[in-house]
């Protein structure tokens, strides 16, 4: 692959992940470029992006030579498809959660990505979001000790079934453990590793629901350490996403999302004031010192950015610096996920 002075990239959707979650994050990336999307019926990507291509088909983008990446943002089911025919193609690849609906598939797109000399790298934007960059700042402090029990949750109120097919019927990589579930694994798994047991709950509760709308996932670990992924779509009171419970402390720390707000909002990754979270969203820790004296602080957590990933994938493929969400992450998370 010719080597480019930016990373010339297309995206294969332009709905609410193409115009929220990628397309700011290009545009804002000096080193990123975005060339062009795909858009089956409505054309409104020129709108925002002057001179952007709008292919009717991924077909029609995958054949384009000018582009390097592919960002694969399309419904679950087709992850595993378009990935592997964009490797084919010779294109570097970000791909969506959940990755793939299967650990064999996700094998087989990382050996394909190998042949092809080309980089597949999941995209899980969750880990530069505020809350959880603050529980790895405490984690990685040592004030909780060592950690015994862990809580990830993410919960939503949701009665009514969605007009998704992808999320609401029973296909592939459908129901909410593939949806929310996989952003709570991922998390797991990037601060305390791969778990060695797990057991799992999945629940239909709402009227003509085809796929899980709650799951429960018990975590075990080797060194004794016990996590429990929470997700559903019937909680009206959400509880704290975060809750660690170590030998000398505890963080407590409430999901505030604030990106995903600020984009919805309109604003752009390089406004002022991006990615921070809103007063009095800090989380509590409570902890003893080594004179065993009990201390309680609010914990304000730095501000964010999805541009993170970005550069990470800009050093991944420029310049071969090991990407920080791994094959050997990836694979576990989706054998517990296929399970």
């Amino acid at each position: 692959m010719t080597m480019k002075n930016k990373i010339r990239t297309g995206l294969l959707s332009f709905g609410m992940s193409g115009k929220i979650f990628h397309a700011p994050f290009v545009r804002a990336h000096p080193e990123f470029e975005l060339v062009a999307v795909v858009e089956r019926s409505k054309k409104n990507a020129h709108t925002t992006y002057p001179g952007i291509k709008s292919y009717s088909s991924v077909d029609e983008l995958l054949n384009d030579d000018d582009i390097e990446l592919v960002v694969v943002n399309t419904p679950n089911n087709t992850h595993y498809e378009f990935a592997l025919k964009a490797l084919q193609h010779k294109k570097h690849v970000l791909v969506e959660k959940p990755f793939t609906t299967t650990s064999e598939e996700a094998g087989h797109l990382y050996r394909e990505a190998a042949k092809n000399h080309c980089y597949v790298l999941p995209y899980h934007n969750r880990r530069y979001d505020s809350d959880f960059l603050s529980v790895k700042e405490v984690v990685d402090s040592g004030k909780l000790g060592k950690a015994i029990e862990v809580y990830f949750r993410f919960e939503r109120y949701k009665y009514v079934i969605g007009e998704k097919r992808f999320k609401e019927e029973n296909i592939p990589g459908s129901g909410l453990q593939y949806d929310l579930g996989s952003h709570l694994l991922d998390g797991v798994i990037a601060l305390f590793g791969i778990p060695e047991r797990w057991h799992k709950i999945l629940g239909k509760y709402r009227p003509g629901s085809q796929v899980d709308d709650y799951v429960h996932i018990h975590l075990e670990y080797e060194n004794g350490l016990q996590v429990f992924v929470k997700t559903s779509l019937l909680v009206l009171g959400p509880q704290p996403a975060f809750v660690i419970n170590g030998t000398r402390g505890t963080y407590i720390k409430d999901r505030t999302d604030i990106q995903e707000k600020q984009l919805l909002e309109g604003m752009q990754p390089d406004d002022p004031g991006f990615g921070m979270e809103e007063e009095h969203r800090e989380g509590t820790l409570t902890w003893l010192d080594d004179h065993d004296v009990k201390h309680t602080e609010k914990v304000a957590a730095a501000p964010a950015s999805y541009l993170g990933i970005f550069e990470a994938v800009y050093q991944t493929i420029r310049n071969r610096k090991p990407y920080p969400v791994t094959e050997a992450q990836i694979l576990a998370q989706l054998r517990i996920l296929e399970e």
